[in-house]
């Protein structure tokens, strides 16, 4: 088993739904939080100066949106894993964060279950994606 620590940066402009995720990580063994985002541009430069092992990245922001963030972080960082987290299930947002170089994609309703297996998939070199299930099949 891996002991080492997993570093994490969140990036969503919702502050109380990323302090929320923020004490979920805070509780996981080997996981921690080295940053907090609210916007693209502040993600951007502390993920340049911090180099996370993931980044936990909200889609839909302000200033500049999760996927160009994640493109733009993908190309200075290519070690940096990013974790899409969004309420949008659309199958046009999870290929859109995917063609950006996210590695992995999680419906925020699901972060519950989900995120603590994506973060774990996606730093031993694996992918945690999850397309939206037809309407009267939900996931």
């Amino acid at each position: 088993m891996d002991l080492r620590t997993v570093s994490l940066v969140l990036v969503d402009d919702n502050t109380a739904y990323r302090e929320s995720v923020r004490e979920l990580l805070d509780t996981e063994p080997g996981f921690a939080v080295l940053a907090e985002a609210h916007d693209g541009p502040t993600a951007i430069r502390l993920i340049g100066e911090l180099t996370p092992d993931v980044v936990i990245m909200d889609v839909i922001m302000p200033n500049v949106n999760g996927i160009e963030t994640t493109r733009q972080v993908v190309a200075a960082s290519p070690a940096v894993k990013v974790i899409a987290l969004s309420m949008h299930g659309d199958n046009s947002f999870v290929s859109a964060m995917q063609d950006a170089g996210a590695s992995g994609y999680v419906l925020k309703d699901q972060v519950l279950n989900e995120l603590v297996a994506a973060i774990r998939a996606v730093t031993s070199g694996q992918t945690h994606f999850r397309r939206q299930a037809p309407a009267d099949n939900p996931w």
